[in-house]
């Protein structure tokens, strides 16, 4: 997996830079790095994600190099991870988070070690009759104490107190600044308590040590931090599953020869041979053989897809039943499973608008937490009777319950689990924002051709006439259209064949631009055309005007067939409306949404589609270059509105959209200018993109409430002496853990 994507605007100076940033740890770390970076001279805009721990760059490389980011970072304590060259090896993706869990799983064993014989011995020295049984006076178990908790504090909780001083050279606050401060006061107070009770006067000779209130705190705080980094690399698993499609080797044929090779060797070009159940290893197009294709992991489509010569192919789909040799044309980072872990990739660093909030409080949160805790030891030391200890343990159980962790990983630990599993279904989400505004959306606008209806014209009717039967009129169209190149003879001669129809070759043929083609079969002059074509032969319909008029009022194309003179039947093609296309337009009707057809057929063809799709309003006889003055008339009145399409005359219109939806089987053109690619080609996708979206900012302000309820409730009671600094450490660590877990239930969306 890439570790660094990066790119250069069409038409501008600026580039783009996604890089890793290690040493984050909450929300107010996210702000340090992203204002760091945007003082630069040089940086347009910076944006940083706290769950992908990821920050995106744009700036001018004439006044600005990735090492002057690297140095901007850096003093802010942070450390900005350069590209070293690009892989997409399954093994380098994680391979940070790994060793973020192990080191945890180091820390957290070395603190829970220790700090159950704490907890166990400061519980029984509370009981009155411990002096009378004990070996060790008071004393000397409280130097015992300091001894067992004094690894925990600077091994175990190195991080937090290392964190600490970072922040504090560059006079800042963070998470760590609360750990630091509550769980170092504590420890503080009690080593003195121990070593110099003098220097405490009355309050050290009391015996109160707070050994196992430290000891508990950091174990508690690392056991979340652990689960939390667990949680975050299974919101990261969809790019770990894409790029494992990937198979390692390929079997490719080399001067008459065959030989398994690296991917990475692999280049456009090549033939490929695949075996039935092997992955396909690159991108390409099938010279020989037919098979079916599982392309279930790419598409979301889980019906194997039908594949022989001149079909494309997608790297890591899966060859299902037969051998097939393929030529491979793109490699590397331009497969299309590469595109897609960009893609995924991009959304999931990127940050949606409604995590603004978050930043804005995070900013100054740390602050002010610091001040409502020494204004709490204040109150309690010099306004009650309850003295020094009660102060104190008030104070660290303020520090410690408002921890912002779960303040930023609200936003971005939804927004990488929504476009993952989005990924997974076939639906690709370009950014945050798209994915927050899909969500809004109150009217679509649907392209008629390759969006609603299949892009390609099939016969739907075939009508004899008397004297004549079905098979005899699709034989003689069928063979003279053989030799036509026009999309409407195609569908007839695949017709045909279809219903094993035998064709025959035309003795003679001529092509009517404009009215159709001529010819003779088995010794008979044929006509196949309209009805324009009949006339200029002087063959009259003789009352079967009827039928033609029927057809074309269903948005059907008539095609007249004369045989030896006569007419002989009606052909009817059309582009017909996709299985799925009135089912997912009544859906979205259910969803309240406002569903408009555009398209370039006229008004009759258009109502007549429109009809069969169950859709209300229509735009007909628009011209291409007009799609997108349409769609910003809907937006006119405010509506949030939606353009769906896959061809390059729709990517204006896409770009004009507030949300532009590209159909995957359409250009490249269209799928650049839209906000979310639908994979499938199809309609009922688009349903599923929007609930998505919604499901996502559904889970996003659940997050924020579990977020902010955590610390309004916390700190009123920690401030009044209500909460215990170890049962506030176990909620602040576990308040991160149901952020990030109730985000992960967006895997199950379907």
């Amino acid at each position: 997996m890439k570790s660094v994507i990066s790119d250069r605007h069409a038409g501008q100076d600026m580039a783009t830079l996604t890089l890793p940033v290690r040493g984050m740890t909450c929300a107010s770390c996210v702000t340090r790095v992203e204002k760091a970076l945007k003082k630069v001279d040089g940086v347009q805009e910076a944006s940083v994600n706290l769950a992908s721990e990821k920050a995106k760059v744009e700036f001018d490389p004439a006044k600005v190099n990735v090492e002057q980011l690297r140095a901007a970072v850096a003093d802010e304590g942070y450390s900005l991870v350069l590209p070293e060259g690009e892989s997409t090896e399954p093994d380098h993706v994680g391979t940070y988070e790994n060793e973020t869990l192990r080191q945890l799983k180091k820390e957290l064993l070395l603190a829970g070690l220790l700090t159950v014989p704490v907890m166990l011995i400061s519980m029984v020295s509370m009981f009155e009759s411990f002096a009378s049984w004990s070996p060790l006076s008071l004393e000397q178990t409280n130097k015992l104490l300091l001894l067992l908790t004094t690894p925990v504090v600077f091994i175990s909780g190195k991080r937090f107190f290392k964190g600490f001083w970072l922040a504090l050279k560059h006079f800042s606050a963070d998470m760590n600044t609360l750990v630091a401060v509550g769980t170092g006061a504590a420890f503080a107070f009690s080593a003195i308590a121990v070593l110099f009770p003098e220097a405490l006067g009355h309050a050290g000779h009391k015996g109160h040590v707070y050994f196992d209130t430290t000891a508990t705190i950091i174990t508690l705080i690392l056991l979340g931090k652990l689960l939390e980094a667990k949680a975050k690399s299974r919101a990261s698993d969809a790019i770990r599953k894409l790029m494992r499609l990937q198979p390692k080797t390929a079997r490719v044929v080399r001067d008459g020869v065959e030989r398994d090779v690296s991917i990475r060797d692999v280049i456009v070009g090549d033939e490929v041979i695949v075996r039935p159940g092997e992955k396909m290893p690159v991108d390409g197009v099938v010279l020989s053989g037919t098979t079916t294709v599982d392309e279930s992991m790419v598409t979301g489509e889980s019906m194997p897809v039908e594949k022989s010569s001149g079909g494309k192919v997608i790297g890591g789909t899966i060859n299902k039943n037969g051998s097939i040799t393929m030529r491979a044309s793109a490699v590397g980072k331009d497969t299309l499973l590469a595109h897609i872990a960009r893609l995924v990739e991009e959304a999931q660093g990127s940050k949606a608008p409604i995590q603004n909030l978050a930043d804005k409080i995070a900013s100054v949160f740390v602050p002010i937490v610091i001040g409502i805790a020494v204004m709490t030891f204040a109150v309690w030391y010099f306004a009650t009777d309850a003295g020094f200890n009660s102060a104190l343990v008030n104070f660290i159980a303020v520090l410690i319950i408002a921890c912002p962790c779960a303040l930023g990983l609200a936003t971005p630990t939804a927004i990488m689990v929504g476009t993952g599993r989005g990924a997974n279904l076939g639906i690709l989400i370009k950014n945050a924002d798209s994915l927050e505004r899909a969500h809004r959306i109150h009217t679509i606008v649907l392209d008629k051709t390759g969006t609603i209806t299949g892009g390609k014209p099939n016969v739907t009717d075939v009508m004899a006439f008397e004297g004549f039967d079905e098979d005899t009129v699709l034989k003689h169209a069928a063979s003279l259209e053989r030799k036509s190149e026009h999309p409407l003879g195609q569908a007839i001669v695949e017709y045909a064949e279809k219903r094993n129809i035998p064709t025959v070759e035309a003795d003679a043929f001529q092509s009517l631009t404009g009215f159709g083609v001529a010819g003779v079969i088995d010794g008979l002059p044929v006509a196949v055309g309209n009805h324009a074509l009949l006339k200029e032969y002087a063959v009259h319909l003789n009352g079967k005007e009827d039928a033609l008029a029927r057809f074309a009022a269903e948005g059907k194309t008539p095609i007249l067939v004369a045989i030896d003179m006569k007419p002989a039947g009606i052909i009817a093609v059309a582009d017909t409306i996709k299985p799925t296309s009135r089912e997912a337009i009544e859906r979205m009707k259910q969803m309240g949404l406002e569903v408009v057809m555009i398209t370039g057929d006229n008004e009759r063809t258009a109502q007549a589609i429109a009809r069969q799709a169950g859709i209300d309003r229509v735009r007909a006889d628009v011209l291409p270059q007009d799609k997108a003055r349409h769609v910003q008339e809907l937006k006119a009145n405010g509506n949030t509105v939606a353009m769906v399409g896959d061809g390059i005359n729709d990517a204006p219109a896409l770009a004009q959209a507030d949300v532009g939806i590209a159909i995957g089987t359409g250009t490249d053109i269209a799928m650049e200018a839209a906000d979310v690619t639908l994979m499938r080609g199809d309609v009922m996708s688009i349903v599923d993109a929007i609930r998505l979206s919604s499901a996502t900012l559904r889970t996003i302000k659940q997050n924020f409430f579990w977020a902010f309820v955590y610390n309004i409730v916390g700190i009123p009671l920690a401030a009044f002496g209500l909460l215990d600094p170890m049962i506030a450490a176990g909620a602040m660590a576990f308040s991160s853990v149901s952020v990030v877990s109730n985000s992960l239930r967006l895997k199950r969306f379907s």
